[in-house]
């Protein structure tokens, strides 16, 4: 039993490594029908339509925004393969018997928190919870929590899956969270913006996280606890650190840091002296993230969070030709205007230190894109 265990298995890594490079090099190409026949040839016995969505299609998916972050795919063939993923994903899931639910069925709200684009991570949950017999309410992305709310008190929903890929959405994750508890809705987090170990998840006040759908489905069927709704409405102080109000001033003064950081910018990185109006904007873009992770970094007390998005975005940059060098010079005109304000000070000066000892990645890792 042992030898055919192992010969099943090494057969079905065989059938599941072909799936996906089929699938890879139809999404790349923007070849919907290819990439439907890859999915679909790779069912079978051994390899059902779960095993499909998170062990075909997932890491496809993290494989095109690596592929973008290097710089080895457009915008717009990113774009594409996400687009061909959602409707094959369609496709599959129109199939007799995909969804196993009954009018006794569990149910569960899954939705992407309010700003948060990236809506393939929750579908995918959304399916396989579908395939385990759950009764799934899927919101979609971008879901503002007003919304939410009212959706969770007209359906009396038993627990909300919250994702969210981008951890600037993370204030915003605070809020539906304590919103949803105050309702009595226990909130299972997920998405790479709470953390690769779910820090941000536990920080917050979710009642559970999970890193992968899987593990979200396993910990659904355990049963998540339900949360008492006075706890919740006190779970809103349960960050002291934003009483210096470092993290309200970044925000409100965004707009103002980026102005004075570009305009002193151009005396201190003379390459910016030859750059094309479109790179000047994307330089304005990327001080604007700059600043925005930095406030995130504050609001969850975590010099490591900007410490991360600054060295992703130095192997982008390096992807791209652009020196990495420039995101040290932008930090420390940041820390000049910023120099009341200690907190900030320190995560600025963590980054750099970081920064000077990085080692460019060789293949950048997905920021956001995961599945």
């Amino acid at each position: 039993m042992t030898r055919l265990s192992v010969r099943c298995d090494d057969h079905e890594g065989a059938v599941l490594e072909r799936a996906r490079d089929r699938l890879w090099t139809a999404v790349r190409a923007g070849d919907e029908r290819g990439a439907a026949a890859a999915v679909f040839d790779a069912l079978g016995p051994a390899t059902d339509a779960e095993t499909v969505l998170l062990d075909v299609i997932a890491p496809v998916q993290v494989r095109v925004g690596a592929e973008w972050a290097a710089n080895r795919l457009t915008v717009a063939q990113e774009h594409t393969a996400t687009a061909i993923h959602e409707r094959v994903i369609g496709a599959l899931t129109r199939r007799p018997g995909h969804r196993n639910d009954t009018p006794e069925s569990p149910r569960v709200t899954v939705a992407c928190v309010d700003g948060e684009w990236h809506g393939l991570p929750a579908r995918l949950l959304t399916e396989v919870l579908r395939l385990r017999g759950w009764t799934v309410d899927f919101l979609g992305a971008h879901v503002p929590t007003a919304h939410l709310i009212g959706h969770l008190h007209r359906t009396g929903a038993q627990a909300v899956a919250l994702s969210s890929s981008i951890p600037t959405h993370l204030p915003t994750a605070h809020t539906a969270i304590t919103a949803c508890q105050a309702a009595g809705v226990p909130v299972i987090a997920g998405g790479a913006a709470f953390g690769p170990d779910g820090r941000y998840a536990r920080t917050l006040g979710a009642d559970a996280w999970a890193p992968h759908a899987r593990d979200a489905a396993a910990t659904l069927e355990r049963g998540v606890r339900r949360p008492d709704p006075l706890a919740a409405h006190q779970a809103v102080d349960a960050l002291p650190h934003l009483g210096d109000q470092e993290y309200t001033i970044v925000v409100r003064t965004g707009h103002l840091l980026v102005r004075e950081t570009m305009a002193r910018l151009e005396a201190r990185f003379e390459p910016m002296s030859s750059f094309t109006d479109r790179q000047r904007r994307h330089t304005a873009e990327d001080l604007a993230h700059l600043v925005e992770y930095l406030a995130t970094s504050l609001y969850v007390a975590d010099d490591e969070l900007f410490t991360r998005f600054v060295l992703w975005t130095a192997d982008i940059l390096t992807a791209r030709h652009v020196p990495a060098h420039s995101l040290d010079i932008a930090m420390d005109l940041l820390a000049v205007q910023l120099k009341d304000f200690p907190r900030a000070r320190r995560t600025l000066a963590r980054a750099r230190e970081a920064l000077a000892t990085r080692t460019p990645s060789p293949q950048v890792p997905g920021h956001g894109k995961s599945a």
